[in-house]
């Protein structure tokens, strides 16, 4: 099946040129105005990719990859900024969003469409790769590659149970454990407090690092009591918190 293209722009003629473009290359594409329109078409049909410009009436595009970002389903998502803006400042924001690519405005279309292909088969490689060790008895890797909300959705779509261990490049390391693919109980290896809920809060700020995932049986009450879309929702609404009074 064709991976699905999702793009988001207020400039009808970028939208039928991008459009264009990507279907002629084989791409099933859909078309928005602004990122409200886009959120709505995308709990409707989940997008392979999202391209979004940033500035755009209703909902502009830091918003629309936000609100994506908090639900489960999306955390994976692959989004591409096009954009006027070109400060650093505006680069760094897309990034910490988790954009895979950011391109300027005006651009060429062949450059789009080759930006396209290569984060279509990054993102590709990179679940495939976690899901092939997801099937194993255990999961490592980077949390560079794999971000901590992208790994809690593939363990709870494949229902693992098991002890996840969190290592921060400051020598930072915490547990968390999980069953049937929810988390029931999470710490710092290194401090009292925060623990379950408000741990994988704090957890989901590390974006760097290393995890490990045993796979065992784990016992025991759920400390946490909340669904893994929960925890990544307010998790996401806490660290936007934490941006705008920083």
């Amino acid at each position: 099946m064709a991976p699905h293209v999702l793009v988001a722009d207020d400039d009808a003629w970028i939208l039928r040129m991008v459009a264009t473009v990507l279907e002629k290359r084989g791409y099933s594409v859909e078309t928005a105005n602004d990122g409200e329109d886009a959120l709505a078409r995308a709990l409707v049909r989940a997008p392979d990719l999202l391209i979004t410009d940033v500035m755009m009436p209703r909902m502009d595009g830091w918003v629309l990859v936000k609100a994506l970002r908090a639900r489960p389903e999306f955390a994976g998502l692959p989004v591409i900024f096009l954009t006027a803006l070109s400060s650093d400042d505006d680069r760094i924001r897309g990034f910490r969003l988790g954009a895979d690519d950011y391109v300027p405005k005006p651009f060429r279309f062949e450059e789009l469409d080759l930006r396209v292909a290569k984060t279509l088969r990054r993102t590709q490689t990179i679940i495939q790769d976690a899901r092939e060790q997801l099937s194993a008895a255990g999961l490592r890797g980077d949390l560079g590659q794999i971000g901590l909300s992208a790994l809690l959705v593939l363990v709870e779509l494949e229902r693992k149970s098991g002890l996840l261990t969190l290592r921060a490049p400051d020598g930072r390391s915490a547990q968390v454990l999980l069953r049937d693919g929810r988390v029931v109980h999470a710490r710092l290896d290194q401090a009292a407090e925060p623990v379950d809920a408000q741990c994988v809060y704090h957890l989901l700020g590390w974006s760097a690092g290393e995890f490990e995932l045993v796979a065992c049986v784990v016992e025991g009450p759920d400390r946490v009591g909340a669904s893994t879309t929960h925890l990544l929702m307010e998790g996401a609404r806490l660290l936007d918190e934490a941006r705008n009074v920083g």
